[in-house]
């Protein structure tokens, strides 16, 4: 652990990575990192911490989450990782038949065909319910100030909302989705860097979750709403299946990569790309980080494992394959094998049977969360519900309209899910909290941050600041601008298709905390691509 921590920063940054004590809140937003230190101050715990953060930034940055959105964590607490799936279900009465009759031939990215439901109130309420130390009401009131008074908007949100409202602009013509541009751009276009923006309804709807633990979302006056417009505009979601939610506690996954252990949720979450991708890398060695060899090994492995992800990967119990046979030690022989010296087109194996925000918090008594929320595509499917401020998720265009495909859309099934939350532990000890959003991007995202940690013993920050890659499709790999050109010559020289990226919003925004075992130090990296911050006690 001292090793990476004090590992000097080989990469240019105008910031160092953060350490503290007491506690530690690291997030995209500083405004959303600032509330949640501020929980942890009031005498709330990492959980409490959490869900305020998560609270907030569906406020402070709704371009990327709201409250219509699905939710993950895992939650170290005494001595013990819990994995918390707080994603919802497609509606019971959606089919790819129906989908078709409709007269989509795909399933579309807005309006009500892609809508499930939203799991991220309840996924608070289950947190503070179990772990919680503050009650609901205090924990989300920094959430609902913001909403109520409003707030400045910041740099790279306002870069996000104005290209998200350019969109919406030109495709959604439709009167259902009036009430997304009264909510989110109520003078006719997105706001600028610096103004003042609120949503009263927003407000109201937090008070309302607050005050009842999630359950007028779900069987009162909000479910009421949302399944009210739901009907009028001839969506599939009812009320029925909002009160069929229920947040599911989970057993975590992981692989041991080079005396570490790796933990995700296990599916419908893509967590298990990393971790297949990890499998396989962790039979060769990488002496170096700035290398041809170390760079066309991580291609091939993440392509290897995304082959296989979007094959298999779904809710668990409608895999034909299980989460263990993936991830054996033998599978991972088996495709490790198959990487040469040039790019290969990725193919999926047969195991052998048997627009997202992510935060990290931790304080003083040895809890730590990883958490992660999105309404998908940014602002979701383009739906506000009236009256709520309630920006609805798009999470069923992951959905196949392939009968035969594991993924296959069904009534009350959970789709393929990108959100990913990551933890990093060592002999049975917390080393701490991990994440990358951005949809395809977090596996990926999350194979570079776990390698930067423990093969090249980067600290939070320079690991966090690295320039990424990421695997588009067939031999496509995107390189960020700051990528070594001498490499990205030799990688397309070895049948690689690299494009290089001008603008970094395509390659995820992380955060990392690490806690010290024996000093119980928290050190911690923030994204350096948004206007990420670590806010520290």
């Amino acid at each position: 652990m001292d090793s990476f921590n004090q590992q000097s920063h080989p990469y240019p940054s105008t910031r160092n990575a953060t350490y503290a004590s007491n506690g530690m809140v690291a997030t995209s937003q500083p405004l959303a990192s600032q509330a949640g230190l501020d929980i942890l101050k009031k005498g709330g715990n990492a959980i409490d911490a959490a869900i305020a953060t998560a609270a907030c930034l569906t406020v402070v940055e709704p371009t990327s989450n709201g409250i219509g959105g699905d939710a993950f964590a895992l939650v170290w607490t005494k001595g013990e990782l819990h994995g918390l799936n707080g994603s919802g279900r497609a509606p019971q009465n959606i089919s790819i038949d129906a989908v078709k009759e409709a007269g989509h031939d795909e399933i579309p990215k807005y309006g009500w065909t892609p809508v499930t439901v939203p799991g991220a109130p309840g996924a608070w309420a289950e947190l503070s319910e179990r772990f919680g130390k503050l009650p609901l009401t205090e924990v989300l009131q920094p959430a609902i100030h913001y909403a109520t008074e409003g707030f400045p908007v910041s740099p790279t949100l306002s870069r996000f909302w104005k290209k998200a409202y350019g969109v919406f602009k030109a495709n959604l013509t439709d009167n259902v989705f009036t009430h997304w541009f009264e909510t989110f751009a109520p003078k006719g276009r997105a706001p600028k860097v610096g103004e003042i923006w609120s949503s009263l309804d927003h407000a109201e709807t937090l008070r309302s979750i607050a005050e009842t633990n999630a359950a007028s979302f779900y069987r009162g006056e909000l479910a009421d709403k949302i399944a009210g417009f739901s009907k009028e505009n001839g969506g599939y979601l009812s009320a029925e299946d909002l009160a069929a939610h229920k947040a599911e506690w989970v057993k975590p996954i992981k692989v041991n990569y080079r005396g570490y252990d790796v933990w995700e949720i296990p599916p419908n979450g893509q967590g298990i790309v990393a971790l297949q991708a990890l499998n396989i890398l962790k039979g060769f060695d990488f002496p170096e980080k700035e290398s041809v060899d170390t760079y066309h090994k991580q291609f091939e492995a993440i392509k290897l494992a995304f082959a296989d992800g979007h094959k298999h990967i779904t809710e668990e119990n409608h895999m034909r394959c299980t989460t263990d046979d993936i991830l054996s030690d033998e599978y991972g022989e088996l495709r490790r094998n198959l990487i040469g010296d040039e790019a290969m087109q990725p193919e999926a194996g047969e195991p052998a049977l048997s627009g997202t925000v992510y935060l990290a918090t931790a304080d003083n008594e040895g809890n730590m969360v990883s958490f992660i929320q999105s309404n998908y595509m940014g602002f979701g499917s383009g739906l506000v519900v009236p009256g709520t401020g309630i920006a609805l998720q798009n999470r069923g265009h992951n959905f196949s309209m392939d009968k035969d495909h594991v993924n296959a859309l069904r009534g009350g099934k959970k789709t393929y899910h990108t959100i990913i939350p990551g933890f990093l532990s060592k002999d049975s000890q917390p080393v701490g909290a991990f994440g990358v959003m951005g949809g395809f991007m977090q596996p990926q995202g999350h194979v570079q941050v776990i390698m930067n940690t423990i093969d090249f013993a980067l600290n939070p920050q320079a690991t966090l600041d690295a320039p990424r890659w990421q695997w588009l499709k067939d031999k496509t790999v995107e390189v960020e601008h700051r990528f070594p050109h001498h490499l990205a010559q030799a990688l397309a020289e070895k049948g690689h298709d690299v494009k290089i990226a001008l603008e970094p919003n395509s390659f995820g925004r992380g955060q990392i905390i690490w806690r010290d075992p024996e000093t119980g130090v928290l050190v911690g990296g923030t994204e350096s691509r948004t206007d990420g911050t670590v806010a520290a006690w």
